[in-house]
């Protein structure tokens, strides 16, 4: 009898079977089998309810995240944990443990980071609701999971590509590894925050500034303090040392920056002003922090770094103040002239009017016309007009308060708006600073939260928070700003949990078991529209550069030991899809491959939700990832004992999991048509 071989994990019902010869003996096994590969399971949307969860168990998926779209009050297509009271949480914890299904969570779609940060800019209040929203999530975990991760999405803040650390890269074209699009590194937009009020302001890197020429030292040289200057810790008799390119007064004086004073042109008897560009600004920020970590003796932590985006708008406000300060003064100028001119009338019409009750009425203007140079003298001009002396008086001095009024209304209000311009400039830190800040203590939070349900519920496994890489738009998105949100966030736990009473060794292991990573392959993926093809090299060359640096990134990720939960899902680069693994560009086997190599356990689930629409049924998504892993099963179906015989057309995915035997024959095991039975009854 003649054995035949199927290779590469191929039966006669594939589509590609007969392709492969029995030499090929390639399963595409990276070490992972269809129970280790679990559905993502978004409920309102995959699912339904619990009896449709068991569904999904009996057609295959030995672990499945639940994932929760909603965020506040649920929805029947975007449920939220808090619809599944204890009931259903018991019921689904026992078909969890009945079926051996791994279960894990996933927070509300709708979390965007934890900064805080929204379209009308930074709130403590939408912080607290994303808080709320993960809290709700690790209760849930506790109640139904043995443990593990609560997926919480990134995206802290919106940065342009261009600007960032990694995206620079010298052997890349022009210098750029990533670009979003080609104006992006001259016209991105960086946006800063009053850190009070939480709104946005806008920087244009194309926009130039014109900023006053400030006086500066043009030569070394030293003078004795004449009197204290507390800003730069001088007090009066101390030898003060300038150096050439600090800040100095008109007076030779050093100066704080913010009591600079701008260099004055005696040709053109103006104030010298020149247009600032954004290099320049850069450059400033660079000497600053220079100067900051020489004063410190250590590098500078993120929140003590100057950005250039800070020092622009700086800049621009501080000419809105001295434009302010200087219409103040304006309109002050003469204040205290109107003043005593008021004085002197009040006094006149007083004198005045005492001299014309000794006047009958039709004798009052003479004293007009007899004191015309003290009239004069007060400023009033009556010309051919006859009226009495006092009230021509009074009619001075009407005009003479409304000048009075208008310099201290005028005067007051552009001192305020000076004023509030430099509270603004105190206020105005970059975006990142607050975002990062809030961050940081907002994964933090969610980690003791982890760690506190963790003890309550006595979870065989430590629930932990796992921060996922969204878009490349946001920050997070990056691997490098993923690690440095686990990392720093950590850091904060650890301190929480100090204070709270553990050792620094029991917080420090607290931190690292409850905060961790979610790696998505899809939104890693994603990288590719950004990433800056040499235009030597062709296509594939450029896909395989690409590829490249995503295996060396998540090398990188795996080597941090921070990544405790992963997403399979694919795409062509350009769009989240959510195509099967393997039906895209994403080098999804070789990411879990290198996972492996450094020891990865943790969840592999599947995110393929292009499948509800391209395929039969959305679980075709995981059996077409079981396939692409190499796994010899790749299909299951559920038949229940009523169940109509199988036809022709129902063979696709089901010559596994029956329990009757096949009603088919085909490929080499078929007997050839050149001969039949003796008693002439077909072969099917």
């Amino acid at each position: 009898m003649k054995m035949v071989v199927f290779s590469s994990y191929t039966t006669p019902l594939d589509r590609d079977y007969g392709r492969p010869t029995p030499e090929d003996i390639s399963t595409n096994d990276v070490g992972v089998g269809i129970k280790d590969i679990g559905w993502g399971l978004p409920m309102g949307i995959g699912a339904a309810n619990i009896q449709d969860i068991a569904v999904k168990i009996r057609q295959g998926a030995g672990a499945l995240e639940i994932q929760f779209p909603g965020a506040g009050g649920g929805q029947r297509t975007a449920q939220t944990p808090g619809m599944y009271g204890k009931e259903h949480r018991q019921a689904l914890k026992e078909l969890a443990e009945i079926a051996e299904v791994n279960l894990t969570t996933h927070a509300s779609f709708g979390i965007a980071g934890l900064s805080g940060m929204s379209r009308e800019g930074f709130s403590p209040r939408y912080k607290k609701l994303a808080l709320n929203e993960i809290q709700r999530a690790i209760e849930f975990a506790s109640d139904v999971t043995k443990g593990g991760p609560v997926v919480v999405h990134s995206g802290e803040f919106p940065r342009p590509i261009s600007e960032e650390p990694w995206a620079k890269d010298p052997k890349a074209p022009n210098g750029q590894r990533f670009i979003a699009y080609k104006e992006e590194p001259e016209q991105a937009t960086i946006e800063l925050v009053d850190v009070k009020s939480g709104k946005l302001y806008a920087v244009q890197k194309a926009v130039d500034v014109p900023t006053p020429e400030w006086k500066v030292a043009d030569r070394d040289y030293s003078y004795i303090a004449e009197e204290d200057y507390p800003k730069l810790g001088i007090k009066r008799g101390d030898l003060v040392r300038v150096k050439k390119g600090d800040y100095i007064d008109y007076l030779g004086r050093k100066v704080a920056a913010e009591d600079r004073v701008p260099e004055f042109d005696p040709e053109t008897g103006r104030f010298k002003i020149r247009m600032m560009k954004w290099d320049e600004f850069v450059k400033e920020a660079e000497l600053i922090n220079k100067k900051k970590e020489a004063e410190l003796g250590r590098p500078l932590r993120f929140d003590e770094i100057v950005y250039p985006e800070e020092v622009y708008l700086d800049a621009m406000f501080a000419v809105d103040e001295a434009r302010a300060k200087g219409w103040a003064l304006e309109y002050a100028r003469n204040f205290e002239k109107h003043v005593k001119e008021l004085k002197r009338l009040r006094e006149a019409y007083q004198y005045f009017k005492e001299e014309e009750k000794k006047l009958p009425p039709e004798r009052k203007h003479i004293l007009t016309v007899k004191e015309r140079d003290i009239l004069e003298n007060l400023g009033i001009s009556l010309g051919e007009r006859r009226i009495p002396i006092t009230e021509a008086i009074k009619e001075r001095m009407k005009l003479v308060e409304r000048e009075i009024e208008h310099a201290k209304q005028a005067s007051t209000a552009q001192e305020q708006q000076a004023r509030e311009i430099r509270l603004k400039r105190e206020s105005l830190e970059s975006a990142r600073k607050l975002a990062l800040k809030e961050s940081y203590s907002g994964y933090a939070e969610a980690g003791i939260a982890a760690w506190e349900a963790t003890k309550r519920k006595k979870t065989p496994k430590p629930i932990y928070i796992a921060i996922e890489n969204i878009y490349p738009e946001t920050y997070g998105g990056h691997p490098e700003e993923l690690m440095d949100l686990v990392r720093n966030s950590r850091k904060v736990m650890e301190e929480m949990l100090v204070k709270r009473g553990l050792s620094r060794k029991e917080a420090r292991e607290a931190a690292k078991n409850h905060i961790k990573i979610t790696l998505d392959t899809g939104h890693l993926n994603i990288w590719r529209k950004y990433w800056n093809d040499d235009p030597k090299k062709s296509v594939d060359e450029n896909d395989a550069e690409f590829k490249k640096w995503m295996l060396k990134e998540v090398e990188k990720l795996a080597k941090e030991d921070m990544i405790g939960n992963v997403h399979l899902s694919d795409n062509f680069g350009y769009h989240d899809e959510h195509l099967i693994p393997g039906t895209g560009t994403a080098p999804v086997k070789e990411i879990v491959k290198i996972l492996k190599k450094h020891g990865y356990k943790g969840p592999l689930t599947v995110e393929a939700g292009a499948a509800a629409t391209t395929e039969v049924a959305d679980i075709i998504g995981l059996y077409k990832t079981w396939r692409a892993f190499g796994s010899p099963v790749y299909a299951a179906h559920y038949l229940p004992h009523f169940a109509p015989k199988r036809t022709w057309t129902d063979i696709q995915y089901s010559y596994f999991g029956q329990t009757q035997s096949p009603y088919f024959i085909v490929g080499p095991y078929a007997p050839s048509e050149d001969w039949t039975l003796w008693s002439r009854v077909p072969l099917e």
